[in-house]
């Protein structure tokens, strides 16, 4: 996998915010905005999304549409981008991997509760919700790619 520009690294660094394209079963693209941490080992890098408790469609998360699309389809893409009145100013990254979700269970416990750290720490308003014992979304980044005005 091509590594992080430090730019790029940058920008995912201060991104709070990101949209995950996944693709319906009749080819449609489904975006959601998602937040996410991300995690690098042996020059991987994979990102982390949670099924947290903000109001859903359904009940239980593994119904989401974004999930079912993910267990059929699990080719994705997260797209990062930094706004700006001053165009000199805008940047975006496209990372692209293939996606699974992580449950809490015994075969997925490590990775899973590095995970809910990981998204705790970056995002306050984790700290009180049950991210522990719900399932969420790992991404494997297969290639990335951006532009920078800068």
């Amino acid at each position: 996998m091509p590594a992080l520009t430090p730019a790029q690294g940058a920008l995912l660094d201060e991104a709070r915010r990101a949209v995950l394209a996944t693709a319906r079963a009749d080819g449609r693209p489904r975006l959601v905005p998602i937040t996410f941490a991300h995690a690098t080992d042996a020059d991987a890098l994979t990102l982390y999304s949670p099924l947290d408790e903000k109001p859903k469609s359904v009940a239980d998360p593994r119904r989401l549409a974004r999930v079912r699309d993910i267990l059929d389809r699990p080719h994705v893409a997260v797209l990062v981008d930094r706004w700006s009145e001053d165009w000199s100013a805008l940047a975006w990254l496209r990372l692209d991997g293939l996606a699974a979700l992580v449950e809490p269970a015994a075969g997925a416990a490590v990775e899973h509760g590095r995970a809910v750290a990981l998204l705790r720490e970056r995002y306050a308003q984790y700290a009180e919700q049950r991210l522990s014992g719900r399932p969420l979304i790992r991404i494997a980044v297969e290639s990335i790619s951006g532009w920078s005005a800068a």
